[in-house]
């Protein structure tokens, strides 16, 4: 009976939590939103490996905290990963916990894994207790970074036009881009200003360059829509490029990527190293998953470094 009862649970559940769409989620509350979704596309791509080592466990931590500020999806897909022993021990109180959560908010198909779980009674999750912190070392510093991006973001965002941070946040995700590093190199570049024109000929909101603007199909750099989608097209390339080093792709993105590979780091320009820390406090993170498959890395840097995984 039990079997039967865990193989319909896995079955159901499976199918409602491999198409995220179908999950409706109620939405986090105040400044909380950006945060949550941040967390939760962070814990996505670790689940999977999607740019990232594919690592279920911290995902779970990533997706707990998500959970403890409120997020539905958060909470549906933990109670789904506990009651399946999907990367991490299978626990049917806590898959109770979360689901339970999760109903209380809405999600249609929590009501039902509830009942698959077979009356297992709800217990609070570990990860939910105080301190509400992963206890590997390394796994703790890489969800403080990925909070402290949260953070950041959230106050570039308090203080940019709406309508620049609205099509950030909709575009940046198709270039797998973290939207707070978009901003921040836009708060930078132009302060936000679409009609930008530096004297060497940077346009528009990320300041492209003719070359640059004609090496991502950029047409029309003054149009703000044209002009982030160049702008994120090249910090993908830089990302994968520099191997997520947060300040190699910032230098290039001010020096060129020669530059910094001339110099084998951060050149020594003032004006470049402050550009570099700028863009490192507005975005709030040393490091960006990267897609290794957009381009190979730099081959001089490979030299001096051992390479991430991507």
């Amino acid at each position: 009976m039990r079997r039967t009862l865990h193989a319909g649970l896995a079955a159901a559940a499976m199918t409602a939590a491999t198409a995220g769409a179908v999950v409706q989620q109620a939405p986090a509350a105040g400044g909380h939103a950006e945060m949550t979704a941040m967390l939760r596309s962070d814990a996505q791509r670790h689940e999977i490996g999607n740019g990232v080592a594919r690592d279920p466990a911290f995902a779970a931590a990533l997706y707990c905290r998500a959970a403890k500020l409120g997020d539905a999806e958060s909470q549906f897909h933990l109670g789904w990963m506990y009651a399946n022993a999907r990367g991490v021990e299978r626990h049917d109180g806590w898959a109770a916990y979360f689901f339970e959560a999760a109903a209380a908010q809405g999600v249609p198909q929590a009501p039902n894994m509830l009942r698959l779980l077979g009356g297992a009674s709800p217990e609070q999750p570990d990860c939910l207790r105080e301190p509400s912190r992963p206890a590997d070392p390394a796994a703790l510093a890489v969800a403080d970074a990925a909070a402290a991006a949260a953070e950041a973001a959230e106050r570039l965002k308090a203080t940019a036009p709406k309508p620049i941070v609205d099509m950030v946040m909709k575009l940046a995700p198709e270039f797998d881009v973290h939207p707070g590093l978009a901003l921040a190199i836009i708060k930078a570049e132009s302060n936000f200003d679409t009609q930008a024109l530096s004297p060497k000929n940077a346009m528009g909101l990320m300041q492209l360059i003719p070359e640059t603007a004609e090496r991502f199909a950029v047409k029309n750099p003054f149009d703000a829509r044209q002009n982030i989608r160049g702008g994120l097209a090249y910090l993908r390339w830089l990302l994968a490029y520099f191997e997520g080093d947060v300040s190699l792709v910032a230098a290039a993105y001010n020096a060129g990527e020669g530059t910094v590979e001339r110099f084998q780091g951060v050149p020594p320009y003032n004006e470049t190293r402050a550009y570099v820390r700028r863009v490192l406090g507005l975005a709030g993170m040393p490091a960006h998953p990267f897609d290794a498959r957009i381009t190979q890395p730099s081959a001089k840097l490979q030299k001096l470094r051992t390479p991430r995984q991507p």
